[in-house]
């Protein structure tokens, strides 16, 4: 699972890992999405810990602590819930077609 954009390799995995340290976060899932300049973005779709909001500038902030600069996602957006594999596991390709179609709203 790799993102390019503007030519740069983007692994999600290691956005995720550091994102999935944060006290605010519960899920989350980093996904490629298309961008007529870059061929794609970074998008980050976030489902909250319970008792906990998503402040974007707050995980903003952290994730610049940790990651170049690059790697810090363009498109942020709140999931109540994730579409999930029988076996547990976040469908990317349903949260890109789900962005595509305009069910999530960035904030």
């Amino acid at each position: 699972d790799m993102i390019i954009r503007g030519g740069e390799n983007i692994y999600p995995r290691e956005i995720e890992d550091a994102l999935f340290q944060h006290e605010d976060v519960a899920e989350v899932a980093v996904v490629g999405l298309p961008d007529d300049r870059m061929g794609e973005v970074v998008g980050v779709f976030l489902r909250p810990a319970v008792g906990r909001e998503i402040h974007r500038k707050r995980l903003f902030d952290y994730l610049r602590q940790h990651l170049s600069p690059q790697k810090t996602p363009s498109l942020w957006f709140v999931v109540d819930e994730f579409p999930l594999t029988g076996s547990g596991k976040i469908q990317k390709f349903a949260l890109r077609k789900q962005w595509e179609n305009g069910a999530h709203k960035e904030i």
